[in-house]
């Protein structure tokens, strides 16, 4: 082991993904088909869209969000060190989502970009029967390149946790690679979440090539991780993923998840602790509960558990960053 391997990591968890804010506004039925939206889909919508969108409704409740930035917010409110890396403008909600995950003890000092598209967001109107239908913009979170890195945050961290809903930009995609050779060659390790079915279709070879070559821990739901392999069955994906990486762990809803490790197999069940209010950050905050523990050396049943706790905790609420208090909700449940 080299010195630089020896010495301790400032930061636990260090995240690359998109940088988006949330817009969640009351909406009614008329709103949605008055601008063509189909009721409690996601459509991809361009900066003119947006604007329009995000002028004509009413007052919301605006949160930074991003898959990866969930995760580390997450982390970040459990108590662990956390920093994160994605390209906002230099406008308000760029301000906004820098406040934000700011506020929440995480690291973000990715310099906003002065030209070029603006903050992307997400603009989730909710009807009165709980229904999301959501418009989302990409805008300048996408463009992340190399040159957005700061590889030196990058090398303090134990672990770099990677978004795969950015494989979609090359320039990403090449910030993705420098990133993990950097983590690697300074001792830490890299997770990734394959993030959406949808985007494991559209790089299947290069996500196999990625978990092959690059990931130590690789977080994934049925639905990825069948896509991931063609798979026939969760149970063909769980035998085809096996040995591929240090950890994989495998979410299933409502029916818990499994932790692989080499031969092993862990069972870890779910978590009620309310009814189910919206499922966004799920994932999210599975893998900062996991992370977490991880990043303390628990055992992986522990991590599970402590991915369970805070994914059912963000199912009871509206919204993908925690309401509660997650130290006390594992104080109590987990001790």
């Amino acid at each position: 082991m080299t010195s630089s391997e020896s010495a301790p990591k400032s930061f636990d968890v260090v995240g690359i993904g998109n940088a988006i804010v949330d817009v969640l506004v009351q909406a009614d039925e008329a709103f949605l088909e008055a601008h063509g939206l189909t009721k409690g889909t996601m459509a991809l919508v361009d900066e003119q869209q947006a604007e329009r969108l995000y002028a004509s409704v009413g007052p919301g409740l605006e949160t930074s969000g991003g898959s990866a930035a969930n995760t580390l917010a997450g982390i970040a409110q459990l108590g662990g060190r956390a920093g994160f890396i994605g390209r906002v403008r230099d406008d308000q909600l760029g301000a906004i989502f820098s406040h934000d995950i700011r506020s929440v003890g995480a690291h973000f000092d990715t310099p906003p970009a002065r030209s070029g598209a603006s903050t992307a967001r997400c603009l989730i109107l909710v009807t009165d029967d709980a229904q999301r239908t959501m418009c989302t913009y990409l805008g300048a979170s996408v463009a992340l390149d190399p040159a957005d890195l700061d590889l030196e945050l990058v090398r303090q961290a134990q672990v770099l946790y990677l978004e795969g809903y950015l494989w979609d930009s090359d320039e990403a995609k090449r910030a993705f690679i420098a990133a993990a050779e950097a983590a690697r060659a300074s001792g830490g390790q890299v997770a990734l979440s394959l993030s959406d079915a949808f985007c494991v279709d559209r790089h299947r070879q290069s996500f196999q090539e990625l978990v092959d070559g690059h990931v130590d821990v690789l977080f994934a739901n049925e639905l990825e991780i069948t896509s991931l392999y063609k798979a026939a069955s969760f149970e063909e994906a769980v035998d085809q993923v096996r040995g591929r990486c240090k950890v994989a762990a495998l979410t299933r809803s409502e029916q818990g998840s499994l932790v692989l490790s080499g031969e092993r197999t862990i069972e870890v069940a779910p978590v009620h602790l309310g009814k189910l209010v919206d499922t966004t950050g799920a994932g999210d905050l599975y893998a900062a509960g996991f992370l977490f523990g991880y990043t303390r050396g628990e055992s992986l049943e522990r991590c599970g558990q402590l991915g369970s706790l805070c994914a059912g905790q963000v199912v009871t609420q509206l919204g993908p960053r925690p309401q509660a208090s997650l130290p006390d909700l594992v104080a109590h449940h987990l001790g």
